[in-house]
Order: C-alpha cells, then structure tokens, then sequence
C-alpha cells in the first residue's frame, strides 16, 4: 500500500454553516422587530436562536487530538481495475468524538463519508472505491475531517496529508514478440546472457548494488568521484517501433499500442513509441522522439496520451528504419501510407481499430482489424 503524506495539518477553520449563517441573521431580525414593536415573543426566539448558536460553538470549538491516514492503492492501475483510498482515524483525545464526517477530493469531484462515532483512543478504518474507468491522472485529496454540531449550525474544517495521485494506465494483453526477418541491428538492449561479439559499450551509469565490478570505468570514477560503470547493450536484438495516431483516438488504440510495446519489453527487446505529435507526454524536453522505453514507462506515458491532430506521414518518415514497425491507428487509409517505408523495415503491421471495413493490406504490410481490445491476441496470432 501506498501511503499519503499523514499527519501534515494545513488548515483549521471553525465557521457558520449557511443554516448558522441564517440562523443568525434571524435572530437579529427578531431582536430588531421584537424591540421596535414591543413585542416579547420575537426577543425569546431570537435568544432561543442565539442559544442553540452558542451551544453549536461549543460543541465544535474543542480542537479534536486526530491521527489520520489516507492510502491509495494502488497508485497505478491498468484502466478499469479495481483501486482504493483506505483511510484510518484514531482518536486520541480523552474525549468521545461524533459528527465526524471526512471529505475527499477525487479529481472533479467529492467524496463524503460520515464516520462513525470515535471512543477515547478508538480508531475507524473506512475503504471507498477510486474511479478508474478512463486513462491520465486522477488527484486524490487534498483529505478534510469536518465535525459539525447535531443541528447543522457550526462545523470545524481540518485538512490532513497531503493529495495524492492516481495514474491509470492502459489496459493490456498477453502478445507474442512481432518476428524480425532479421535479427541485426546498431542497438539493443542491456544484456548479460548475449551471444559472444554482440555485445557493445552503450553509456556509462554510477555504480548500483550487485553490478559487476569487471564493468568498472575506472578513468571516470576517478575523475567523477563516483564510481561509475559501463553499460553494455545487446546489439544483436530487432527493435519494435511503436507508431500510435492519436487523430481521433480511441481507448483501445492506446490499448493495443500499449500491449505491443509491453509484450516487446518485458521479453527483453528493444521499444521505441512515437506518436503523430511527437514524443510521448512525460518525456524528458531533450529526448529524441524515438527514444527507447521500459514496459513500466511506456505505460506510464500512454497513460498520458490525448487526442492529436497531427497525421503520422512525418512520425513514418523520421523514425529510425530496421526492426518492427507496428502502426496503431483508427483511420484505414493509414494502412497504404505505411507502406511507402516498407524497405526500412523488416516488418510492417497495421492494426486498424474500428468499425469500419478494412482496406485490402498493401504488399508487404500485415492489416490486423480489431474493434476491442479482446480481439487483440487472436488477430495478432492469425497468419
């Protein structure tokens, strides 16, 4: 479980409510009127009002001794998952609280929970359910206790830790690697069990806890004071080029580009994601467009993708050729673009999301049609 930052107290306000608000201009209305009339009966209901104000303060002006913690879990979930917000509440007065009622903030909305009543030295732990149905950010918090008074005319409004943020990230599924008609390449990623003479110096990193000490720059340890090693990578391995267009987009494309890129990774290979609008939101401001990515990040970062209006013409003529070129796409007139950089590939496949009939696939280039995502893995796996 992830935990908020507890414990980090930033507002303590005790104010009217609007039924206090009102109920105090009443009464001064009918001090006014019971004064300037002469009647009595308008002087006791407006003391009446001032007495049940007065005993409202005073049941919400004691400073409530609270630990609270508030936890979403978890942080990064696939879209549609299950996540949760657990949030704990001791009491550490010497008194028995009531009337407490926790807020929380979950994107554009409010969630309220009344909590139930809290003995000396008691503590509640109440669950509630986050959103997850749609991809990007969701700011959970920030999380506020609020004790009100049994008639509604006074509360006391605490803020506690610090929002948090949950990342929904694209579903996915289980995919084979696309084949490479070659195995060849400059590139390729960290590798100890390569074949002898494919392996080649790539960068240097600092010195991380079972590294092996044979890879040790020793120059640059010494002039750096860290110590630093070298990172070796496989060159041997075909990279997978990712190409979504987010023209239109569509939560299975994300899907879909999201499999293929996760499928590629986690078996070790080489991953480069592009999109029509350039690089991946998340990427660092002086990073290539194709910069190569974990399974881990790339999720992260699809997470982020919104609707484009650039087409992928440009994307296709910039990226790196050799590897795997799949083109993710809701547009079927796509799939004969793509085919004009068929020789810088060893291997072209479409995947056409939507409804519409599907052109006729180009020579060359391998056209899968899906409407959903579940259809991903039977097409992918057809010949």
């Amino acid at each position: 479980m992830h935990p908020s930052p507890p414990a980090a107290r930033t507002r303590l306000t005790a104010v009217l409510t609007p039924l206090g608000r009102g109920t105090l201009a009443g009464a001064v209305v009918l001090y006014a009127a019971g004064f300037a009339l002469g009647y009595p009966e308008p002087v006791v209901l407006a003391t009446g009002a001032l007495l049940a104000l007065a005993t409202a303060l005073a049941w919400t002006a004691p400073r409530p001794r609270l630990e609270v913690h508030r936890e979403v879990t978890p942080l990064k979930v696939p879209r549609g998952d299950a996540a949760v917000a657990v949030l704990n509440v001791t009491n550490l007065g010497r008194r028995r609280l009531s009337g407490l009622r926790a807020q929380d903030r979950i994107g554009a909305s409010e969630h309220t929970i009344d909590l139930p009543r809290l003995p000396k030295g008691a503590g509640r732990t109440v669950t509630y359910a986050l959103p997850t149905g749609a991809r990007g950010e969701i700011p959970v918090g920030p999380l506020m206790l609020v004790r009100a008074d049994p008639f509604g005319l006074t509360r006391r409004v605490r803020e506690y830790g610090l929002p948090a943020t949950l990342l929904v990230r694209p579903r996915t599924v289980a995919l084979p690697v696309p084949p490479s008609g070659k195995a060849h390449h400059l590139e390729g990623p960290v590798s100890d069990n390569a074949p002898s003479g494919t392996v080649t110096f790539h960068t240097l990193r600092e010195y991380v806890l079972g590294d092996d000490l044979r890879h040790v720059h020793w120059r640059s340890s010494a002039r750096t004071g860290t110590l630093m090693v070298r990172q070796l990578i496989d060159a041997s391995l075909p990279t997978t080029t990712i190409l979504l267009d987010t023209r239109g987009l569509t939560e299975p494309a994300v899907d879909a580009a999201a499999s293929v890129a996760v499928a590629a990774a986690r078996a070790g290979y080489p991953v480069r994601v592009l999109t029509g609008d350039g690089a991946l939101p998340g990427s660092r401001p002086d990073s290539r467009p194709d910069t190569r990515t974990d399974a881990e990040t790339v999720l992260d970062r699809l997470a982020l993708v919104t609707a484009g209006t650039s087409g992928v013409s440009e994307a296709l003529r910039a990226a790196r050729g050799g590897g795997s070129l799949v083109l993710v796409t809701g547009d079927p007139s796509e799939a004969g673009r793509v085919a004009g950089v068929r020789r810088r590939f060893d291997r072209v496949i479409c995947v056409y999301v939507g409804t519409a009939p599907a052109p006729a696939a180009p020579p060359g280039v391998r056209l899968i049609r899906i409407t959903s995502l579940d259809e991903l893995p039977l097409a992918w796996g057809a010949r």
